[in-house]
């Protein structure tokens, strides 16, 4: 019998996956990574492991997760050491506890090992602290990602009224939907939202405006998923404490000086 280690390979810069994530990389014969995991990472494997790319594309969700669950069984049941890498972390909006079910309903050992959430990383790099004493007392990580066919069973109304700020995953696709819910159940149109896409990484890109005006920034500046949306009072700190794109300027203005 093999075992399956369930790993957040954190956000998209190499550098925040965990000791321990980094270590059932190394240690693995099979790696099964997703689309956004920073490939990166597998430079790590030993030479003979077996790196199965398990990425979703649209339409396609439930045929590749049920792949992936056999896959999980196959390769446990072959007596080897699985790491399962996924972007962010795996138990947030990554369908690992699915993942973690499936194991233990076959008698596979397996264990869980965090990753570094989008949701408070992307902001971080963007210099938005999702709390702060001033600004925000309450956080809520939110799907902006409605299944297909399904009605949404999101409570906007509790969001809207009761959190100061919201970190929404896999939302760009849905961006007016979801301000105009948010405005819809009383939220000041004025509140303040940014668009973080492909955070902490080079390619990282931040804008900002409110509720009612976001829709045709994002759309001006042609943002696309991966992006985190961030929604809340704290999106005003980015002014004074956005130091990633800050250092990758200084960094890119380094380069051209010459030697």
């Amino acid at each position: 019998m093999g075992k399956v280690y369930i790993v957040g390979a954190g956000p998209g810069d190499v550098d925040l996956i965990t000791v321990k994530g980094l270590k059932c990389i190394q240690q693995a014969d099979v790696i099964l990574y997703d689309r956004l995991v920073n490939k990166e990472l597998l430079e790590y494997a030993k030479p003979n492991a077996e790196l199965v790319f398990v990425g979703k594309l649209p339409k396609l969700h439930g045929v590749i997760q049920e792949r992936i669950h056999h896959l999980l069984v196959h390769y446990a049941n072959e007596g080897k050491i699985v790491t399962r890498l996924k972007g962010g972390d795996p138990f947030v909006f990554g369908r690992g506890g699915e993942e973690a079910e499936v194991l233990a309903n076959a008698n596979i050992p397996f264990e869980v090992v965090p990753g570094i959430s989008s949701g408070i990383a992307a902001p971080a790099y963007a210099g938005i602290p999702v709390t702060h004493r001033d600004l925000g007392s309450s956080f809520a990580i939110v799907t902006g990602h409605m299944r297909e066919g399904k009605d949404d069973s999101i409570n906007w109304k509790g969001l809207a009224e009761s959190v100061d700020t919201l970190a929404i995953y896999m939302g760009v696709g849905n961006l007016q939907y979801v301000t105009e819910q948010l405005m819809k159940y009383k939220r000041n149109p004025q509140t303040p939202i940014a668009l973080i896409h492909w955070g902490t990484t080079a390619q990282q890109k931040t804008i900002v405006g409110t509720l009612e005006t976001i829709v045709e920034i994002a759309k001006n500046e042609e943002i696309k998923n991966p992006s985190m949306i961030i929604v809340g009072d704290v999106v005003k700190m980015r002014e004074k404490i956005a130091w990633f794109e800050q250092t990758q300027v200084q960094q890119s203005l380094l380069q051209e000086v010459p030697v």
